[in-house]
């Protein structure tokens, strides 16, 4: 008999979470897992690739942070779906998915902590410590986030880490000289990507920075900056500002990462925090060497100086305004290093790719998401 599994996630955009919950639904058993995914704030592009795994997707639609008339209709559609388990992702819906599936008597759950998160607020966090004790389990996505929970007093027994997932890229369907045309650089030059939202966690001024410096010593690094987000006025700005506008390319939001990523020399990640960075696992599949900071989450991925290197992110606050100097000159001089090496380049990219193939597989989270699911349903 199959048991009815319930996902609650706050949206469908294309954002690591979002992936990894739209992984594990389309690879759970059928046979075994019944599931459905409810999406509580709105709906997003990860919606067709669910309708075409013929799973079934309800929107609540939760436009305020605080809304009652979200959680009753939360608390309605799981009562009338009387799923077996819920698993919840994220604050929004860490907080709202179980308060109204408890509600609902639904005493088997499972809460998703994603990332380090210092935003949270002291009530925040008393909600995520009250939520805990009536929670069967917390899946922690990397020993970074397990223990910046503990320490901020979630109980330690409750949680279990699994490691995020990632598939083997298919290859480019383009040339990296079709690549270089399309962006109007020309031939002989390296690519460096960066990805993420635009937003201050992501510390995309260091980056920025970063090329600058590099610029004084070679004049052949393109820095590629992949997404968009509330900064991207002020970052272009500051680009202009540093006059590095020939060397960094803001590209705005790209679905089709995977069409470019392999043709990438580096991958850079200035973030002050993450929780465990799909975009760092995607590239280190593809064979990308990586050049991040040293935060926990990204220490899980990287092994520094044999699928990348980190640079110590200092004492500098993660969402600091000002540019983290140090940062984006350990950037720039791991980068110069890489490139002046081709062997070494080879090596790091190689050795990452096999490391996201021993450990980070995405049938290795499935399988660990559907042993827990087993013990905890009896």
């Amino acid at each position: 008999m199959t048991k009815r599994i319930l996902q609650i996630i706050p949206t469908l955009d294309r954002a690591g979470a979002e992936k990894q919950m739209v992984l594990l639904a389309k690879g759970l058993p059928r046979e075994e897992f019944d599931l459905h995914v409810c999406v509580l704030t709105r709906d997003g592009p990860l919606h067709a690739e669910l309708d075409a795994a013929g799973l079934p997707v309800a929107v609540i639609g939760k436009p305020w942070k605080l809304d009652p008339r979200a959680y009753w209709r939360l608390r309605t559609h799981i009562r009338r779906l009387r799923p077996d388990l819920v698993h919840t992702w994220l604050f929004a819906a860490n907080a709202y998915g179980r308060a109204a599936a408890l509600a609902c008597g639904v005493n088997c759950l499972v809460a998703g902590e994603r990332c380090v998160d210092p935003w949270k607020s002291a009530w925040q966090l008393a909600i995520d410590r009250q939520l805990a004790r009536r929670t069967s389990r917390i899946v922690a996505n990397s020993a970074g986030v397990r223990e910046f929970y503990v320490q901020r007093g979630l109980p330690a027994e409750k949680f279990l880490v699994i490691a995020n997932g990632v598939e083997p890229p298919s290859p480019s369907p383009i040339t990296r000289g079709q690549l270089l045309a399309e962006l109007g650089l020309p031939e002989g030059v390296y690519l460096a990507g960066l990805i993420g939202r635009l937003w201050p966690q992501k510390r995309i001024k260091d980056a920025i920075w970063a090329a600058d410096l590099l610029k004084v010593i070679r004049d052949d690094v393109h820095l590629l900056i992949l997404g968009d987000g509330p900064h991207a006025p002020r970052l272009k700005k500051f680009r202009d500002q540093c006059l590095i506008g020939d060397k960094v390319h803001f590209l705005g939001h790209r679905p089709d990462v995977a069409r470019l990523l392999p043709h990438f020399n580096l991958l850079w990640s200035t973030s002050g925090y993450e929780g465990q960075s799909n975009a760092i696992l995607e590239a280190m599949a593809a064979g990308v060497p990586v050049v991040a900071t040293d935060i926990p989450g990204t220490r899980d991925l990287v092994v520094h100086g044999e699928t990348g290197f980190l640079v110590s992110p200092g004492n500098r606050s993660a969402s600091a305004p000002s540019v983290n100097k140090a940062v984006a000159a350990g950037v720039a001089r791991y980068t110069n290093r890489i490139l002046n090496d081709a062997g070494l380049a080879r090596r790091l990219g190689q050795a990452a790719r096999q490391r996201v193939l021993d450990q980070f597989s995405t049938a290795r989270m499935i399988d660990r998401y559907a042993a827990l699911y087993r013990e905890l349903l009896g």
